[in-house]
């Protein structure tokens, strides 16, 4: 509790010590909020790796190795969310609340790239294990998928902030949305045959991906199409490859006024906050399938029949 204060002040004093203009207040409640929230998330984390590390006697070699790679995997996304948490920008308009090169969109957007494909990793992982539990190869197959189309879409960001022609974003967001769409059929026809301990946890993950991918369809996509489609009305004059890539390790624009900031609070919420915990909680999803443990009730109960 005492980091989270500390963070709080710490962070307000610096942000109300910039010359720049005003401070919203509202500006200055939500980074606070998210701030605090990352700290927390770092703290689950670190509880996360305690709970694995007490258990790992009572797990076998493929079990442990599954979830310490999800752990592994989850710290790059949960440092990597708070990092950009407390260093927040928007990447084609350059905007940050902080005049330090660490806000630079170069910088920002490494993170983020390297984080998002770890994430794209654990849930091609969860994906991969619960269709081979299922017996389910076309899920299976899915998975491999995954993370290759995530990396197209890690392309079509760099464009997007490169050139700043926001069309890179909507392709962006669409392939995420459609990866959310192929998670969620699979995990429908893998919840079937699933073994009963893992269909709480695959109902959850549909119930989550749905509405994520409504989010997507009915938000996120629509916005960056209509930014795009009013720069192109505007005749926007977008910056080539070379260019954007000086552009975007050498210029950031400090600003703290709500209006700025407003359109980009929603994503970079649930992003910093939903998306960390959905993270977080693929460490722990039950990874043993019952069935192996068949046998072994079997000669208890002929054990017991000859008693």
């Amino acid at each position: 509790m005492a980091v989270v204060v500390l963070l709080a002040v710490t962070g307000n004093y610096l942000l109300y010590c910039q010359p720049v203009d005003a401070v919203s207040p509202s500006l200055s409640a939500w980074w606070t909020v998210m701030c605090v929230v990352s700290v927390c998330n770092i703290w689950l984390w670190r509880h996360s790796a305690r709970a694995l590390s007490d258990r790992r006697e009572t797990m076998d070699r493929a079990e442990y190795q599954y979830q310490r790679w999800q752990l592994l995997l989850s710290a790059a996304y949960v440092f990597g969310c708070a990092f950009r948490a407390l260093l927040p920008r928007a990447d084609v308009q350059r905007i940050g609340i902080f005049d330090t090169w660490a806000s630079s969109v170069l910088v920002g957007r490494s993170v983020a790239t390297v984080a998002e494909l770890c994430f794209a990793v654990q849930w091609a992982m969860f994906l991969r294990q619960t269709a081979r539990r299922a017996d389910c190869r076309r899920a299976a197959s899915i998975a491999y998928l995954i993370v290759p189309l995530i990396v197209v879409a890690e392309v079509c960001s760099w464009y997007a902030v490169l050139t700043t022609a926001y069309i890179g974003n909507a392709l962006e967001e669409s392939i995420w949305a459609m990866c959310g769409l192929m998670l969620v059929i699979s995990l429908l026809v893998v919840r079937r045959d699933a073994p009963a301990v893992t269909r709480p946890t695959i109902g959850a993950a549909v119930v989550l991906g749905c509405g994520y991918v409504a989010y997507m369809c009915t938000v996120d996509v629509p916005m960056y199409v209509s930014r795009w489609m009013t720069d192109e009305i505007n005749g926007r004059v977008y910056l080539s490859l070379t260019h954007g890539l000086w552009d975007v390790g050498s210029r950031w624009i400090v600003t703290h006024t709500w209006e700025e900031w407003h359109p980009e609070v929603a994503w970079m919420s649930l992003y910093f906050s939903v998306g960390v915990w959905c993270s977080l909680a693929l460490v722990h999803l039950p990874w043993r399938d019952e069935r192996l443990d068949e046998p072994a009730r079997l000669c208890n109960v002929l054990s017991g029949e000859r008693r």
